[in-house]
């Protein structure tokens, strides 16, 4: 992984790192994420896709041949 080295104004980067706490992030990875976003790679965009595809794999269901249980046996007692 390369560094990269940048010149911004103090104030900036202090409101930069305020904001990026309260993010629970770092500055360094808003502007890895900006970076990856900007030549075309969107995290977000990346996990749908992943989210989507594992759920093709996926064969479960609640339909007739799905679920065996009725929502009153979690309440049985």
């Amino acid at each position: 992984m390369a560094n990269l080295t940048l010149s911004v104004d103090d104030e900036l980067l202090h409101r930069a790192r305020m904001r990026a706490l309260e993010l629970h992030t770092t500055v360094n990875a808003l502007v890895r994420d900006y970076l990856a976003s900007f030549a075309g790679e969107n995290p977000a965009e990346r996990a749908v896709t992943e989210f989507l595809a594992t759920a093709d794999t996926v064969h479960a269901s609640s339909g007739p041949d799905g679920r065996t249980w009725k929502r009153e046996d979690l309440y049985d007692r």
